[in-house]
């Protein structure tokens, strides 16, 4: 975790959760929005739910198909693109706060990630996650990255992840400030991915061959994981030689030129070498040894991103090796 950067909040919020609203219900004021260029090309849809945090989706999208919210005078469906100029007539809204509580991020969560910030910039934040923090909620997290940053800073309502890293894995995680840029760098991913860099660093079992820096197999997404088959979507991932621990472990270099789930994971221990700690696709005999030396958990990082930007100059932002891995690292295994 990266001490030097800029920190999200003062230590005064060490305590601070969010909780329930205790009202039973909260009123929303009709309003009338106009669309500036910012938001031009957005979805309705997604436009509304990132300006109405909190209320029910089900609730816009009803009061869309009844016509009682409208676009330039007029119904509009949920797909509509917005243009610069649109007016958006918005009801009163009548939101059950009770039904639909905040989440409570854990003060732990928040405390990691005041130091974690490694850039920012008028369009991005982009931060060291914690390995073990999951980028949002879901059924068995209250609050992931996501939900702690919009506790740490509501003056940013807008931000959104431009991609995601699983929950085991730490590293340089990327969020959008504003809409544009969301869109560009969602972009980028989708038809430039060539130009934007995303490096991992891994721990693996075995010898890795200096010679085998390419693994490209089709990958395809089953109910309890992903596997390779020739009938799954293409993926691409080039692999380079960092340092041997003995003759047992390799930590290499990872470049993603395409971004499937779980495409290391799989990769790797497809090519016959997985990846240190992956309770997954990894080996459980191997992963006990690195338990015994290291400690639990995917060895797996993300250590650098290169981002091509609008203006044409590169970012590129670093995140440091995890300080846990050093046993592991300087151990015979």
């Amino acid at each position: 975790m990266s001490e030097a950067g800029p920190r999200l909040g003062g230590r005064r919020h060490s305590d601070e959760r969010s909780s329930p609203q205790r009202s039973l219900g909260q009123r929303k004021a009709a309003r009338t929005i106009t669309i500036d260029g910012e938001h031009a090309g957005r979805r309705l849809d997604k436009f509304l739910r990132s300006q109405f945090k909190g209320v029910p989706a089900g609730l816009l999208f009803r009061l869309l198909r009844q016509g009682k919210l409208r676009v330039n005078g007029r119904k509009a469906q949920q797909n509509h693109r917005l243009q610069e100029g649109d007016v958006i007539d918005v009801p009163e809204l009548h939101v059950d706060t009770a039904a639909a509580p905040r989440p409570a991020v854990p003060s732990t969560l928040l405390d990691q990630l005041r130091g974690a910030v490694l850039h920012e910039d008028d369009d991005l934040l982009i931060i060291d996650k914690p390995a073990g923090a999951a980028v949002h909620r879901g059924t068995d997290v209250s609050a992931g990255v996501v939900e702690a940053l919009q506790h740490l800073r509501p003056e940013l309502p807008e931000l959104e992840l431009s991609h995601r890293l699983d929950r085991g894995t730490s590293g340089v995680l990327a969020l959008a400030k504003t809409p544009s840029m969301l869109r560009y760098l969602h972009g980028l991913l989708r038809d430039r991915k060539h130009e934007i860099e995303r490096h991992y660093l891994a721990v693996v079992a075995g010898r890795w061959p200096a010679d085998m820096d390419i693994v490209d197999a089709p990958l395809r997404r089953e109910e309890d994981g992903v596997v390779v088959a020739a009938d799954g979507q293409s993926a691409e991932t080039r692999v380079s030689v960092k340092r041997r621990i003995g003759n047992r472990a390799t930590v290499v270099d990872v470049r993603l030129v395409t971004g499937r789930k779980h495409q290391i994971r799989v990769h790797l221990s497809h090519a016959g070498h997985p990846i240190a700690g992956d309770d997954r696709y990894g080996d459980r005999g191997f992963n006990r040894r690195v338990n015994g030396l290291g400690g639990p958990g995917i060895y797996l990082h993300a250590a650098k991103l290169v981002i091509p930007k609008p203006d044409g100059a590169d970012l590129v932002v670093t995140a440091p090796m995890p300080r846990r891995w050093k046993a592991l690292l300087n151990s015979d295994l």
